[in-house]
């Protein structure tokens, strides 16, 4: 057996600054920064100052064919400072002729931030290349349920996980563009998101739903966004706790906080003196507003002043870019983006289910495909809110299996509308690919899914396809999580497809026949019932925030779900062993670090990702059973071992204690999990104490 050792460090964040060396110093200088931010914003007259702080539909961006207008702030000619030139959508610029990649949920699944970041590369690069400076599209609030309609603008339910994909494309994007990270915080609800007053404990608060933002600011995000929501009785954007003592106070933070657009601050005295720095997208609260309320005492002009200081600090930053004249239009949509789409996709595919070798699909042994379903022919990229890229082409799964099967195989399209017809199809064939799920019009911006299942006539499809082949595949399209209890146990193997991107269509063939060896996993928990979960209440005006959900929820109630957090099945198998910890007793200051052998025991070269979890032995306070601490992609040849490591701070074992508003590491016993998924008969597990 062939054996080489590697380590895949996965506990600790990418590099802060990681931009091109023209920015480095500056970045590297803050001190210089800021003073040089100083000097420029007491050049600036009030009214140039208020200008800055609100934006106003702006610049047409070039276009690739057509013009799109954006969103800017006017920033200050004279003295040299550009402005914002705002642009949106989480998977991919939104302008015409943008490159469509897979939704972020689908990336979430590909737990690969080195590959992510080179997805913010090339956002960052078709958004300065299109005129704009300022990329809004990281979305990282937590995935508490899955019924919330953007679920597929985040990479998935767990903090860490989160954090992790963040930054990667804050790190990426930030060659080229200003980032910012959104919705700060608690939101994680749409058709309520703008009157709803979410109300959980600062521990809560604390543990679950910021570590993934301050992950972010760590790592040098210029811009953070508000969340429309309330946080315990005050507007996420009126704030002082979450504004100023958190992000600005306890984080350091040196950039600057734009508003959610419309609706996301609504009052100007308590947003200002909060600290929003600048209202999109037009001047409803700050403008002419905001200049009485300066007038009448009522916000301090230090306050005005730090805003724009922020912006400035941030432009002067970035102001290399601007000067840039090597971007080239046609990279916008072009193909090496497109390949990248692919790659993502063929690495965000989950496999669920996979009885009797159903896939791969031999083209050797394959004569005839049936493929069925309503999406089988139709594009299906997501939603057509923040997130809507229209790109210069896409792949339908038709089209890439068409392509795919050459001219060797016969392929049997049927829509599924005509059930008995579908079912003479599917007799017809060697295999059947029954291709559903969910669309645009079940989620999206503003409107929460009704419900976790397919629409029964897909149900029904998938059933009759089952009973008419037994080599049935069905490939599932959505944002989250599906429940497919009525019909899980009849097809012979289950892929997870999320919205795919403008070359799903060859992604998805690629995996079915095998020329891809699917490696993505759960970002998130596949409930068998929505009965499992707490209620989802998108229509109260106060909703109580728990501390646990997701696979931490499933793990307190010891529930089964569907499949795990962390889980994905490949055309190959592994085998994990050898489980090691660099010490039993470790101190406070310290770190522990774990390695797991891991060996390719099946016949196809593949990748692994392998999770770290760590529970708590006798905690003085409620904890969860396990918690994601830390995770790694390994490639491996067929027969071969290697070594992954983790290593995790101790100061990130803490809990936050209400009382004192301390963070506090327990001097106990800390459980090990290492394995393929949050499954804890699927784990190898170990203990060390902190002393």
């Amino acid at each position: 057996m062939k054996r080489r050792k590697f380590i895949a460090v996965s506990g600790m964040l990418a590099s802060a600054w990681a931009l091109p060396k023209r920015l480095f110093a500056a970045a590297a200088g803050s001190d210089r920064l800021d003073a040089k931010a100083r000097e420029l914003v007491s050049q600036m007259t009030f009214d140039e100052k208020i200008a800055m702080m609100a934006g106003k539909l702006g610049f047409l961006a070039p276009s690739i064919p057509g013009p799109y207008q954006a969103v800017e702030t006017p920033g200050c000619p004279r003295l040299g400072i550009p402005g914002i030139r705002f642009a949106d959508g989480s998977r991919g610029i939104r302008f015409e002729g943008s490159t469509c990649f897979p939704a972020a949920i689908a990336r979430g699944a590909s737990w690969d931030p080195a590959l992510e970041q080179r997805v913010g590369e090339a956002i960052g690069y078709e958004g300065r290349a299109r005129g704009a400076n300022f990329f809004a599209g990281v979305c990282i609030n937590v995935l508490r349920h899955p019924r919330w309609g953007r679920s597929q603008e985040t990479f998935g339910e767990d903090p860490h996980h989160l954090g992790r994909m963040g930054v990667a494309v804050i790190i990426g994007a930030q060659n080229h563009m200003m980032a910012c990270a959104k919705h700060f915080a608690g939101n994680s609800i749409d058709r309520s998101r703008h009157y709803v007053d979410i109300r959980m404990d600062e521990r809560t608060l604390r543990e679950i739903y910021l570590p993934h933002f301050q992950d972010c600011v760590n790592a040098g995000v210029a811009s953070i966004m508000n969340a429309y929501n309330s946080l315990n009785g005050e507007q996420a954007g009126h704030s002082k706790h979450l504004l100023k003592e958190i992000l600005k106070g306890e984080w350091a933070f040196p950039g600057f906080v734009i508003s959610d657009f419309g609706r996301g601050i609504k009052a100007t005295v308590p947003a200002a003196n909060a600290g929003c720095d600048v209202e999109m997208d037009r001047r409803r609260q700050y403008g002419i507003k905001l200049k009485l309320a300066v007038a009448a005492g009522q916000v301090p002009m230090e306050n005005i002043d730090d805003a724009v200081r922020r912006q400035v600090r941030e432009q002067l930053r970035f102001l290399p870019l601007e000067s840039r004249k090597d971007y080239d239009l046609s990279k916008v949509g072009g193909t090496k983006h497109a390949a990248l789409s692919r790659e993502v996709e063929q690495k965000a595919i989950v496999l669920l289910k996979n009885e009797n070798q159903a896939l791969p699909l031999e083209r050797a042994e394959i004569k005839t495909i049936a493929v069925i379903g309503d999406l089988a022919d139709k594009l299906n990229l997501g939603d057509t809110g923040s997130t809507w890229v229209t790109p210069p082409y896409a792949i339908t799964p038709l089209q890439g299996i068409t392509r795919a099967a050459g001219s060797e195989i016969k392929i049997i399209h049927h829509n599924g509308l005509d059930l008995e017809a579908a079912r003479q199809a599917a007799k017809q064939a060697d295999a059947a690919v029954v291709i559903t799920g969910i669309t645009r019009l079940d989620e999206g911006e503003g409107h929460d899914r009704l419900g976790l299942g397919l629409a029964p006539k897909e149900e029904d499809l998938i059933l009759a396809m089952a009973e008419a082949n037994p080599r049935c595949i069905v490939v599932l399209e959505g944002g989250g999580a599906i429940t497919m209890e009525r019909w899980r146990d009849r097809p012979a193997a289950i892929m997870m497809a999320w919205y795919p991107g403008m070359e799903g269509g060859n992604a998805i063939a690629d995996v079915l026949f095998g020329d891809i060896n699917p490696s993505g996993k759960l970002p998130m928990v596949f409930p068998k019932s929505e009965d499992q979960l707490y209620p989802f209440d998108n229509v109260s005006k106060v909703v109580e925030y728990g501390y646990y959900h997701g696979y931490r929820y499933f793990d307190r109630q010891g529930l089964e779900p569907a499949f795990p957090f962390g889980f994905g099945l490949a055309y190959t198998q592994y085998k994990y062993a050898n489980l090691k910890l660099s010490g039993k007793k470790i101190g406070k200051t310290g770190k522990i670090i774990a390695q797991v052998d891991i060996t390719n025991i099946g016949a196809r070269p593949g990748e692994e990702i392998a999770q770290l979890y760590l529970g708590y032995q006798g905690s003085k306070v409620e904890r969860p059973v396990k918690d994601l601490k830390a995770f790694a992609k390994v490639y491996l040849k067929p027969g071969e071992t290697g070594t992954a490591q983790f290593e995790v701070p101790v100061e990130k074992l803490a809990y936050y204690d209400d009382g004192s508003g301390k963070w506090i590491v327990e001097e106990m016993e800390y459980l090990v999990y290492v394995g393929p998924s949050s499954k804890k008969e699927s784990l190898l597990s170990d203990s060390f104490k902190v002393v």
